[in-house]
């Protein structure tokens, strides 16, 4: 269960086994009793009739909408039978408390939402006399509405606007809901002037067509461009690389250049032209000129020094990314990962918020209670990072699977699915390990943000850095982790070895290869943010062309910037699987470089590509 007192082999032949065994699992069973766990809160949120609140909405007086109720201790009007009356109804709806974001108003069970206009008393009152649907208070009689001096506190705020219930979630909302212009001004407060703010909402409600064909086109990019956009990353990764070297290269020859001919020119020719009562001065730039010579010749020098010895490391770079636009054509359901995962993510947030919500509606959580809402909390980060791990964890098995097959013609026809079926299979143990290790690091983080946020303002100047520098370190530290975590995962695919043991041989192979490691991130991070940059421009620019040419779309930042985040992120999910590609092939051809030289029985798995880069590196 621990990384230490492992028993598992330290010498492994660094090839996927067809003879797999469970890994963690130990790991496993805790993971499962932990979601069994979380599952236990939502069954009690259910039983305690949390859930039904929150389905079927209560008045202010405790009561749950659509059934009978029991009598509350010291709350009046409580324990009201309300099988009848199963909406709930505000009496003021536009009354939003800003701050809390939340509606203030008195809230009643009613049977029927008022399906127009009320705008006296009198229509009150001959609203519950037709429908028997009563809008004001429930001690107050329906027939005396108009008259009764309680009317201004305990019914509506007139006029009473046309509603219609909410589905599923049985309250009573305004039609129109133009109310709520307060509050959702209130949310963009960074908009000074409100008319800014309804014109550019406006114009997000006249553009939405475009907005959506051009949300349609950044996936198109991504999905229908899928080899496209790989050779284009192939292309730009060498041009953005020789690029810049051959331009810093020239650079720094000529400017070194420039300044030898300047100071020899100022030897030969400074002197005779120089006054006497100006020698001194033309000795002192003389000599600058000298320094500064001698240090851009120093500079260009180290550069060229430089750029000499890691040439053949950057050439490596371009061939993994070469290679790994190989495995998006072999592995086009890759590109998909990025949207499952995100599914899945949704999905169980949905289930998390919903649950928060049922323990909110639940009551007063006293004694041991209290703690549910904590190990809630925690399960949303660890299972979370679990999800992200099942990702990580299908690509590399995928990815290693693509690498230790020599015939790429006898690739399996799905090694996605069969990526799936052995982390379902053998390795759910080894990701629940590697995310619980992020989650110990990503809470304690998430606390001290949370206690930062709170001191904003209180805290003196050294508080508030240690609380930045503590938050720097750990979110490093999730980094790093996070890094090995991935490599670990890849070693797992190719060993079927746990966690610790997997962590412990892919560090050792990457410190081995640190010079490569640092080039491959640094080089491959620029080439990378270069290609969101490439699809967000090209998606942004078809949106200006699209938008202004319908010239009636007189504000039209708002969509472009829409549009633009949308892009940016599906450029960073599918070029997060890119970055996770090229790493698991980096370590695959680590562990073939180290443990193959290509004799007999020793064969290398690599690509023609990374062959030739092999012996120069």
């Amino acid at each position: 269960m621990g990384c230490c007192g492992s028993t598992e082999r330290t010498k492994r032949e660094w090839r996927p086994l067809e003879d797999r065994s469970c890994t963690d699992l130990p790991w496993f069973l805790l993971f499962t009793v932990f979601c069994v766990g979380m599952g236990a809160i939502c069954g009690f949120t259910v039983v305690t009739g949390g859930a039904g609140r929150l389905i079927f909405g209560y008045d202010s007086y405790g009561n749950t909408c659509g059934q009978r109720n029991e009598q509350i201790e010291g709350v009046r009007l409580s324990g009201l039978d309300h099988t009848d009356r199963k909406f709930v109804f505000f009496l003021d709806p536009c009354n939003i408390d800003i701050i809390q974001r939340k509606i203030k108003s008195m809230a009643l069970c009613v049977s029927l939402c008022p399906t127009e206009e009320l705008k006296t008393h009198q229509d009150l009152k001959r609203f519950a006399m037709l429908n028997g649907s009563e809008l004001c208070s429930y001690e107050l009689a329906a027939h005396k509405y108009p008259n009764l001096p309680e009317r201004f506190s305990k019914c509506p705020k007139l006029p009473v606007p046309s509603s219609k219930p909410l589905p599923v979630f049985n309250r009573c909302t305004p039609v129109d809901i133009s109310c709520y212009a307060k509050f959702a001004e209130a949310v963009v407060t960074f908009v000074g002037d409100n008319s800014v703010l309804h014109r550019l909402i406006a114009g997000v409600a006249a553009s939405k067509e475009i907005i959506i064909g051009l949300c349609v086109l950044a996936l198109g990019e991504k999905e229908k461009h899928g080899p496209l956009s790989i050779c284009t990353l192939d292309n730009l990764t060498s041009l953005t690389i020789t690029l810049p070297l051959t331009l810093s290269a020239v650079g720094c020859s000529a400017g070194t250049s420039v300044l030898w001919w300047l100071y020899i020119d100022h030897r030969l020719y400074g002197n005779d032209t120089t006054p006497k009562e100006g020698l001194e001065v033309s000795r002192d730039s003389g000599q600058a000129l000298l320094v500064y010579a001698v240090a851009a010749t120093v500079f260009t020098i180290i550069l060229l020094l430089l750029m000499l010895f890691m040439r053949k490391r950057v050439a490596l770079t371009i061939a993994l990314f070469h290679v790994a636009g190989k495995v998006f054509i072999h592995l086009p359901l890759l590109t998909l990962q990025p949207f499952i995962t995100f599914l899945a993510l949704l999905l169980f947030w949905i289930y998390w918020i919903l649950v928060l919500l049922f323990l909110g509606t639940t009551g007063q959580l006293t004694g041991p209670l209290q703690y549910l809402t904590w190990y809630h909390a925690v399960g949303l980060v660890w299972i979370s990072e679990f999800i992200l791990a099942c990702q990580q964890m299908t690509v590399a098995g995928a990815v290693v699977t693509y690498y230790f097959t020599r015939d790429k013609n006898r690739l399996p026809v799905t090694p996605i699915l069969s990526s799936v079926l052995r982390l379902v299979r053998y390795h759910l143990g080894t990701v629940a390990k590697g995310s619980f290790i992020i989650t110990l690091v990503k809470i304690p983080r998430l606390i001290l943000m949370y206690i930062h946020n709170q001191l904003k303002g209180k805290e003196n100047a050294c508080a508030r850095c240690l609380l930045k520098t503590c938050i720097c370190c750990l979110w490093c530290l999730e980094k790093c982790l996070n890094y090995l975590n991935q490599n670990a995962y890849a070693a797992t695919a190719i060993n079927s070895t746990g966690f610790c043991t997997s962590a412990r041989d892919a560090f050792v192979i990457l410190v081995e290869n640190a010079l490569r490691v640092a080039t491959i991130n640094a080089v491959g991070d620029f080439v990378l943010f270069l290609g969101k940059i490439l699809i967000v421009t090209s998606t942004a620019f078809a949106g200006v062309l699209l938008l202004n040419y319908q010239r009636d779309y007189a504000e039209w930042l708002l969509p472009l910037i829409i549009v633009c985040l949308f892009s940016f992120l599906v450029a960073h999910c599918f070029l997060s699987i890119f970055e996770i590609v090229v790493d698991v092939l980096f370590l695959c051809f680590a562990v073939d470089t180290k443990y193959n030289d290509g004799t007999p029985g020793k064969e290398f798995f690599m690509d023609k590509a990374l062959m030739v880069r092999r012996s120069s590196c």
